[in-house]
């Protein structure tokens, strides 16, 4: 076979450079690029996307859902440029220009550990995240929320998406449809935009439709647990909004420790007539026996499967605490306060559902305690938290750091809702317990795990913390109004007797000084009187 000649090589040399020019140019001109333009750092993105013509996908399905009497939509762009959609002569497009808030302002700042809560030194304040000043009406707003967890600015784009849409939905009561799309992989803020709400995901972009009445009442929350929201009487009050199904709610799990604080929880909601359902969670370890003291207590009874936290050591205490997690999966009802059964209810509570999720009080740091919390049933929700389990961590190994991790947007109640039974300093040397609680949340040994003389927490150095007659006295009163035969579910054990002498002799031979190790014991329920 004869070869080519030589120069049939050299002529088709320039036409390959020429093709890899174009070729480069073209990726130029459809890559990212970044200005400086007076030593600012602009991003500038060119996109072949605005040759198209068609527009996005969602934009079809949102054109064909909303009647708003116009050809085009009404877009309004919140931290994402008109560049970066592909709508060009498709709508008519507003961007939502807001303050970017202040760098200094920390998650702290936000979520405090402490707060005014009774306004002795003045009103209680937080710091500001600017919103939106002036725009006009839309029917989408198109978003692009920032990566991140306990971030300050996600939680703007959050708040000013959500302002926004109540801004324009809120007509006639609520009844004007808005959406959204979030673009990106992050997503929203689920705390304040439902998964219930999302009507379609596609790719890297959502759609939700949000129900307006629980959004606007979100957006009247403060910015955070810095201030604790005011509520107003029925039928003025913004958190007010729908009448709900509402229910109090616990749940026992892996043993039978806790049967006596359950029933005697129920009897402490009763006693304050509440007019709400209650409902006990309960697993295989609660015998028909108590699952029948129990019900005859108040319970409503549902059986669950106990869930293990992937994070818990073999054994441990917290083993199978994100059992909680099933209260997400109660969609009967609206709402739901859960309440641990190592409480008691003093004052009735029925007002505070009306908070939103998650509404709880401080414990430290930025945290919540989860000892009471408002919780809105959810199976997304529910679905979303068991995926979630696996990657958030959980500071303690159980359920309360986990709910930190997912819920990092929450709402402060007044410590008296869920007043925590431990003592600091030398504030109350009394350690009385305040009039006003509503409740009382027995941390360290039960009152049903001592005898009724006095609070046994004093017998053991590392829990005198813990340790108060007077809250001690408040559970036995709720205790003595109890029906004879719910009594016998808080029965003394020979194990917790033996547990207790060990203690009160451990005690006397390290003299301790509150001295209740020297106080003559009465308690009827002894399995053995007590010799020292």
């Amino acid at each position: 076979m004869a070869s080519r000649p030589f120069f049939s090589k050299q002529k088709s040399l320039p036409f390959f450079l020429l093709l890899l020019c174009l070729t480069i140019t073209l990726l130029i001109h459809t890559t990212t690029t970044t200005l400086r333009i007076d030593n600012h750092v602009q991003p500038v993105t060119t996109s072949l996307h605005l040759l198209a013509t068609e527009p996005p996908p969602w934009y079809d399905r949102l054109r064909s859902m909303i009647k708003n009497g116009s050809d085009k939509l009404k877009l309004g762009l919140v931290n994402i440029g008109a560049n970066d959609i592909q709508v060009d002569g498709f709508a008519d497009v507003t961007t939502i220009d807001f303050e970017r808030v202040r760098g200094e302002i920390k998650w702290e700042d936000l979520f405090p550990e402490w707060v005014d809560e009774d306004g002795k030194w003045g009103p209680m304040k937080c710091p500001e995240i600017p919103m939106p000043q002036s725009y006009g009406m839309v029917d989408v707003v198109v978003a692009r929320v920032p990566d991140g967890g306990r971030d300050v600015g996600r939680l703007q784009v959050n708040l000013v998406v959500a302002n926004v849409l109540v801004n324009s939905g809120w007509e006639d009561g609520g009844d004007r449809e808005v959406y959204v799309v979030f673009i990106g992989w992050s997503g929203p803020m689920w705390e304040i935009f439902r998964c219930d709400d999302m009507i379609m995901e596609e790719g890297d972009y959502r759609i939700y439709k949000p129900d307006m009445k629980r959004l606007r009442q979100k957006v009247n929350m403060p910015v955070g647990s810095c201030m604790i929201p005011s509520l107003q009487p029925p039928g003025r009050s913004t958190f007010n909004a729908y009448k709900s199904r509402e229910a109090y709610v616990t749940v026992l799990h892996s043993s039978e420790t806790y049967v006596c604080g359950a029933i005697s929880l129920a009897q402490s909601i009763l006693q304050t007539n509440s007019t709400k359902d209650l409902l006990l969670l309960a697993d295989d370890s609660i015998s028909q026996k108590s699952l029948r003291g129990l019900k005859a207590a108040g319970w409503k009874i549902k059986l669950i499967k106990r869930i293990r936290s992937p994070h818990a050591k073999k054994g441990a205490y917290n083993e199978y605490n994100y059992s909680k997690l099933r209260i997400w999966q109660l969609i009967e009802y609206d709402k739901v306060i859960f309440i641990d059964a190592d409480l008691i209810v003093l004052k009735n509570l029925d007002e505070f559902f009306r908070y939103p999720q998650l509404s709880a009080v401080g414990n430290d740091k930025y945290i919540f305690n989860s000892g009471v919390i408002v919780v809105e049933p959810s199976k997304c929700m529910f679905n979303g938290l068991m995926k979630k389990r696996f990657t958030f961590t959980s500071y303690n190994g159980g359920d309360q750091g986990f709910l930190n991790e997912a819920f990092t947007w929450w709402h402060r109640f007044h410590t008296k809702v869920n007043h925590l039974k431990v003592f600091e300093g030398t504030d109350n040397p009394g350690r009385k317990i305040p009039e006003n609680v509503h409740t009382i949340h027995y941390l360290g040994l039960k009152p049903w795990m001592c005898y009724r003389d006095y609070d046994c927490n004093w017998d053991m150095s590392g829990r005198q913390r813990y340790a108060s007659d007077s809250a001690h006295k408040r559970w036995w009163k709720v205790y003595d109004a109890m029906p004879s035969d719910l009594r016998s579910f808080c029965g003394l054990t020979k194990h917790m007797d033996v547990r207790i002498r060990k203690w009160r002799g451990i005690a006397k031979n390290a003299g301790f000084r509150d001295g209740h190790w020297k106080i003559k014991v009465k308690d009827k329920r002894q399995a053995l009187h007590m010799v020292l």
